[in-house]
């Protein structure tokens, strides 16, 4: 079946060509990436690096972080020991075996390359990959599609509705999003329906995409997201598996899109306890998730997180951070060579703005190693389509397993 809502997204959706059309074509994915999936999870709200992956051997740490300042390794509510001096919050707990099993690493003190307090702002350009607002239109990762897909199949995928910037572009992507919970459309409506718009040139292959997806996803989920919505900490760890379990499929995604919200910690933000640390909880259940969800496929991904900007080092007045300049970049996946932290830590004693952790790795960087070492683009190609704004800009080496 496929839901009221659902129907009036493809019919409304049509052919636009910022919001692709809901669904997969009739045949399978293509050839390139082959078995090579990436994912990249926006985390929306501006999420504090410093409290996920805390430098504890910074000699500034304790006394800039205050309140917010983590138990040490080995004590009550302590962090858990990573490398160099740096530590993984306790709530992240579920992906320190993968920490273990050298199939993550952390990029610290990172950003997107501009300078904005703007959530708006920073969200567009981290999604276009730009470094000035200047009429966009497209996402940087559908501009990388552009260079994968190869005839109509679709390798790229939204998870949770809308299609974000990141995935707007000229190449179709599909989308998926959990039930709403409205009341479903009845089969004998829809197939009374389907006949009045066969022949509508826009209005026709978007209802029978649309069907098509609908019924891919019901094939590999079932009803395992019935009423799961939101894309907050308590919602992110279904998400994440259902997206798991679409990549996984033989004919489904390569590259994926998927995000959660909430991280926008003004007021009571927490040290190893409170608001931030569930959100930490949920996101890392949600990694977790997607991961066991994938199977074998796990074995050739790359998940990448990325936020809009950081937040100030110390607390405010609220018991909660501010907007921000760098925060932390996690890499995720069977292919990635962890266990490591890497980049350059630029450290607490001189601050941007004399508040803000200062940037050390334009995030677009790491993008492009995984693009070229992941997906097999090329440099050129890199500098002059994807991320145009900095072409000078050299891909980050040795994030992935040879």
């Amino acid at each position: 079946m496929i839901g009221r809502r659902e129907m009036l997204k493809l019919t409304a959706a049509g052919g636009a060509a910022a919001f692709s059309v809901l669904g997969w074509p009739g045949a399978v994915f293509a050839a390139a990436p082959g078995e090579r999936r990436l994912i990249v999870v926006v985390l929306r709200g501006a999420m504090d690096g410093l409290a996920a992956v805390p430098p504890l051997a910074d000699a500034q740490y304790r006394e800039k972080r205050g309140s917010l300042a983590l138990p040490m390794p080995g004590e009550a509510g302590g962090c858990l020991t990573l490398a160099h001096g740096f530590a993984l919050h306790p709530a992240l707990a579920p992906l320190y075996p993968y920490w273990q099993k050298d199939e993550l690493l952390f990029v610290h003190a990172s950003g997107n390359g501009y300078r904005t307090r703007s959530h708006f702002d920073a969200q567009d350009l981290m999604e276009s990959g730009l470094s000035v607002k200047r009429g966009m239109s497209d996402g940087w990762l559908n501009r990388a599609l552009a260079l994968l897909q190869h005839g109509r199949d679709r390798l790229g995928l939204a998870v949770g509705g809308a299609v974000p910037l990141i995935l707007r572009g000229k190449v179709a992507v599909a989308s998926w999003e959990p039930p709403s919970g409205m009341r479903d459309a009845s089969p004998e409506f829809i197939a009374a329906l389907a006949p009045l718009y066969r022949a509508d040139p826009l209005l026709g292959p978007a209802l029978a995409g649309g069907l098509k997806a609908q019924h891919f996803s019901e094939s590999v989920l079932g009803d395992a997201m019935e009423g799961g919505r939101g894309f907050g900490p308590k919602t992110f760890a279904p998400l994440a598996q259902a997206a798991g379990k679409l990549l996984a499929a033989a004919d489904g995604p390569r590259i994926a899109e998927l995000e959660m919200l909430g991280w926008d910690t003004h007021v009571n933000q927490g040290a190893a306890e409170g608001r931030l640390a569930q959100n930490f909880a949920g996101y890392a259940e949600g990694l977790a998730a997607l991961a066991a969800a994938m199977g074998d496929a796990w074995r050739k991904t790359v998940l990448v997180a990325v936020t809009e900007f950081g937040r100030t080092v110390a607390v405010n007045g609220n018991n909660g951070t501010d907007h921000g300049t760098a925060s932390v970049l996690l890499v995720l996946g069977g292919a990635v060579k962890g266990g490591r932290i890497a980049g350059d830590w630029p450290g607490l004693s001189q601050l941007q703005d004399d508040r803000d952790l200062r940037v050390a790795t334009d995030s677009r960087s790491v993008m492009k190693g995984i693009l070229r070492d992941h997906l097999g683009l090329d440099r050129g190609d890199l500098a002059r389509k994807i991320f145009p704004d900095v072409p000078e800009l050299k891909p980050f080496d040795g994030l992935l397993k040879v």
